[in-house]
């Protein structure tokens, strides 16, 4: 009888975290909850951090919990694996020490940085020598703000680390930044594989502040001793393994697809469509469109559109309970299905949306500008939004394959967001053909698969994909109503 083979994935959002415990026993692969905890940012003097170090608390947490469950089973650890969101890093200084904490995407500090980089290098040139689309909170644009301040902090850094090569340095002391990470600091260039000289060095951002580049399935190192120790692993250490560190990159290699043309949405905070290519996509049109193409594993690109995603309906909750009401996921459910359909619309993706606060004001105010009705009930800022989501993905999937000049006939669509089943019946309506929902866990059995391969269980990722489809459950959603979603899609498109 073959041994178990058990690992490690911390798969971290940008509103929980979770540790998560992956068994492969030759034929099927399990994935266990260990641990999850709330990751909430915190307001401090008008700027919003991430709480890094309660972060890389709960993260110890989970993994003594994961290894004294794994301990009583008389098997072992062996390797680790981190992901998490994107762009957010933090700075050390020459001895190592971090210099604060690192700040959130979404904070104010960003905004005007964009224009403030493109007076330096064309935004055309950017998007050649990056092919990464153009958001505001890009690594980029951070670093430039830090620039424009003048922050004593930036002027004192020795070393930019990503959030999970962070945490890999917390953990091992390496130095190091994982690939699909580094793309969506818009300074990577796509084509060399390596940093951009050109646009780092024109934007004014000092080159030191960089590490080497791995790809992900590199062996980063063991625990450090004094951790090892901490987290209970009397013998041998477990490997941590640089997985695809960017939690949409570990998700999409979790996509159980066979064919080698495949359109996905990874549904969460954010929504990620898009489809695995060898190549980047940096043409004119996709320029023109904001597509991007952020690094994936064994050496692919995805070529992807953000957007905005259950954000919108998280916030809208979050709002509500800030006046003292509290709703379940389900009674939304309802609320939605009994308001009356295709009554109006928003953009997921118009800029008042990003910031968090009053989601269903501004809702409102959107569609008032718009000339549409106006929203009055829950039930109809609710339907507003996931109507709008299915929307802006069939609008998203059709730019794709004029981009790609392929047909995606099937959508699948994977991550914590597939267990709202009403947003995934109303994609395929609104995308006309059919979508294929699970694995829930993408990121996290993503994260699982890549260390799976490193350690020679599984020899690629077509193979893991294969397990992964004979290990979890899929659900198909099939079009019901194609004339009427069509007649609101038309209202729609002329609405963007």
């Amino acid at each position: 009888m073959r041994p178990v083979w058990n690992g490690i994935a911390v798969d971290l959002g940008a509103s929980s975290g979770r540790v998560l415990w992956g068994k492969y026993d030759g034929n099927q692969l399990t994935l266990e909850e260990i641990h999850r905890f709330e990751n909430e940012p915190v307001w401090v003097k008008n700027t919003l951090y991430w709480d890094i170090l309660r972060i890389y608390h709960e993260i110890k947490q989970g993994i003594r919990k994961a290894n004294l469950t794994v301990i009583k089973t008389g098997q072992v650890i062996s390797s680790i694996g981190i992901d998490s969101w994107a762009v957010d890093f933090g700075l050390l200084d020459e001895s190592g020490q971090l210099l604060g904490n690192p700040v959130h995407y979404r904070d104010q500090r960003n905004e005007g940085m964009m224009e403030k980089v493109f007076a330096l290098v064309p935004k055309e040139e950017i998007f050649r020598k990056s092919g990464i689309q153009f958001m505001p909170f890009n690594t980029i644009y951070q670093l430039t703000a830090l620039i424009n301040a003048k922050d004593p902090q930036f002027e004192q850094a020795s070393t930019l680390l990503m959030l999970p090569d962070l945490l890999h340095y917390f953990m091992t002391g390496q130095k190091l930044t994982e690939f699909t990470n580094a793309t969506s600091t818009q300074l990577l260039d796509p084509n060399l594989g390596g940093w951009s000289e050109d646009l780092i060095g024109r934007s004014g951002i000092p080159r030191h502040l960089f590490t080497s580049i791995i790809q992900p399935g590199t062996i980063i190192g063991d625990l450090l001793p004094a951790l090892k120790d901490e987290l209970g692993f009397s013998h041998l250490s477990p490997k941590v393994i640089a997985v695809a560190t960017h939690d949409t990159g570990s998700a999409i290699a979790a996509v159980p697809s066979s064919s080698a043309s495949f359109a996905y949405i990874s549904c969460g905070t954010w929504s990620l469509l898009g489809t695995e290519l060898k190549k980047p996509v940096l043409s004119d049109r996709a320029l023109e469109l904001n597509f991007t193409n952020e690094g994936g594993v064994e050496g692919t690109f995805r070529l992807l559109k953000n957007i905005m995603g259950l954000w919108l309906l998280q916030e809208t909750k979050r709002e509500w309970e800030r006046h003292g009401r509290k709703l379940t996921w389900s009674e939304m459910t309802e609320m939605t299905t009994q308001s009356q359909p295709f009554a109006m619309f928003i953009d997921p993706d118009d800029a008042r949306f990003m910031a968090p606060g009053d989601m269903p004001g501004r809702i409102r105010d959107y569609c008032k500008e718009t000339g549409q009705q106006i929203p009055q009930s829950d039930g109809e800022i609710l339907r507003c939004v996931t109507e709008s989501l299915s929307l802006k993905y069939r609008w998203a999937l059709e730019r794709l394959e004029e981009l790609t000049e392929r047909s995606m006939e099937v959508v699948h669509m994977v991550g914590g967001g597939i267990q709202n089943e009403l947003l995934c019946q109303w994609t395929a309506e609104a995308c006309c053909r059919p979508v294929i929902s699970g694995p829930i866990e993408a990121s996290g059995l993503g994260n699982i698969i890549v260390q799976l391969i490193t350690a020679g269980e599984v020899s690629s990722i077509a193979q893991a994909r294969e397990l992964i489809a004979a290990s979890f459950p899929m659900k198909t959603y099939k079009p019901q109503e194609p004339d009427q979603w069509q007649a609101a899609f038309e209202r729609f498109e002329k609405l963007l």
